[in-house]
């Protein structure tokens, strides 16, 4: 039988995905009332009636992003102790934990940042997730999984050309995630380093080339070193 994996935030984007195109993992998605992360008690009871062996902890506070800046109690709740709760049910349970963070935790300056660069998140949504990384760090059976991802298809009618980022597709993070469960650490998870308006062009002819304004907060190289990706990708069997 195959290892039973809990999955947080079983109702987001990256959940509806995994369900729609999961081949090979047994999955258990739970919503936000059966798995309340501020809610120990509520965590303990999940964990106890299903046994899971590994969780992918995925639910979390994105967007919109400015949520961040506007109300930080719900962010720290949510993307700092929430993530804590699930962290010490895990080691309490001895539980393999598998953190979904951001690239946004990198200072996005200079790009190809390895996990062994320092972090220096530009905005509250990066700091909420560092946040939260603190505390699956302090766990030794963890994962943290540095993740730049969009939704299929791009959203937007217009992309920025002189920002540079790692963007995948969820279905691309899909066919990631069995090749690095049984991995510990940090891993940044994303595609290849290139203009959101490139990345964007390709699945969309009409979308339209635009700058981010020189005053705006976005830093203008977010890439990062993917080749202990790579390094894994290829020694997979």
């Amino acid at each position: 039988m195959k290892k039973l994996i809990l999955v947080t935030g079983g109702n987001g984007r990256f959940a509806n995905v995994l369900k729609k195109n999961n081949k090979f993992l047994n999955f258990y998605f739970a919503s936000k009332k059966e798995c309340n992360i501020l809610d120990i008690k509520s965590i303990d009871k999940l964990i106890k009636k299903i046994n899971p062996k590994i969780i992918i902890h995925c639910a979390a506070l994105s967007r919109p992003m400015n949520i961040h800046e506007k109300n930080i109690s719900k962010s720290i709740d949510l993307n700092i102790i929430g993530t804590a709760n699930i962290t010490k049910a895990s080691e309490k349970n001895k539980i393999k934990l598998i953190y979904f963070s951001t690239g946004y935790v990198y200072e996005g300056k200079k790009g190809n940042y390895s996990e062994k660069d320092p972090v220096k998140p530009f905005n509250n949504y990066g700091l909420s997730k560092l946040g939260g990384e603190c505390s699956v760090a302090m766990y030794k059976n963890s994962l943290i999984l540095r993740i730049t991802m969009t939704e299929k298809p791009f959203a937007h009618k217009e992309a920025f050309s002189n920002l540079k980022t790692n963007f995948m597709f969820h279905e691309d993070l899909v066919k990631i995630l069995p090749k690095v469960l049984n991995k510990k650490g940090v891993i940044n998870i994303g595609g290849k380093s290139q203009s959101v308006y490139s990345f964007a062009k390709k699945y969309n002819k009409k979308v339209k080339k635009i700058k981010t304004n020189i005053n705006n907060t976005l830093p203008l190289n977010q890439t990062m070193n993917l080749n202990k990706l790579k390094k894994i990708m290829k020694n997979y069997n």
